[in-house]
C-alpha cells in the first residue's frame, strides 16, 4: 500500500471539505417576491384579470378543493389533482355500526358546473356472520354530497375574489 506523506493528505482532504461545502449554498428569499399576489388554491399569479380556475391538470381548482373540504371527513385512499380523481377509504358513521360507506369523486371539466362532477357513493351492511354485503345507498346521497361540494367550491371561489 501507498503511504502519501502527510503534508500532501491534509491540504488535499481540506480542498475537497471546501469543495463539498461550496455546493451547499443559503436558502436565500428575494424580498421583492414575497410581495407578488398570488393565488391560495392555485399558489400561481392570477394577474389583475382574475386568470384561469385550473390546476395543471386541467380540473377546476374550486371544484377541486371544495370535493377535498366536503369529504376531508372521511379517510382518504387517493387524491389524484391530475386527474381530477378522489377516492376515499370505508368510513363507518360513529351511529351506525353495521354500515359503511365508500365515495369516489371525478372532476369532469374546467369550469365551475354542476355537471362537471359525478360522485358514486358505494355502501355495505354488515351481515350476522360479520361480512360485508353491497347495498344500495339512498338515492338523494351522492345529489345532497354533490350540492354540498359546489357551495363549497362557489365559496371558495367568492373568498378568492370571484374568479372568472
Amino acid at each position: 500500500m501507498y503511504n502519501m506523506p502527510r503534508y500532501t493528505v491534509l491540504p488535499l482532504v481540506a480542498l475537497l471539505a471546501v469543495g463539498g461545502l461550496a455546493g451547499c449554498g443559503g436558502d436565500k428569499r428575494n424580498p421583492s417576491s414575497l410581495a407578488v399576489p398570488r393565488n391560495h388554491l392555485l399558489g400561481v399569479d392570477r394577474g389583475a384579470q382574475g386568470g384561469d380556475d385550473q390546476l395543471r391538470g386541467g380540473v377546476n381548482a374550486y371544484l377541486w378543493r371544495g370535493a377535498i373540504d366536503t369529504l376531508s371527513f372521511m379517510p382518504m385512499a387517493s387524491a389524484d389533482a391530475q386527474g381530477g380523481v378522489i377516492l376515499t377509504d370505508w368510513y363507518q358513521p360513529a351511529g351506525a355500526q353495521d354500515e359503511r360507506f365508500k365515495i369516489a369523486a371525478y372532476i369532469l371539466d374546467r369550469r365551475l358546473r354542476s355537471d362537471a362532477l359525478r360522485l358514486s357513493v358505494f355502501r355495505q351492511t354488515r351481515l350476522n356472520g360479520g361480512e360485508w354485503q353491497d347495498a344500495p345507498a339512498a338515492p338523494n346521497t351522492a345529489s345532497d354530497i354533490t350540492a354540498r361540494i359546489l357551495e363549497r367550491a362557489r365559496q371558495l371561489r367568492a373568498e378568492n375574489g370571484g374568479g372568472k
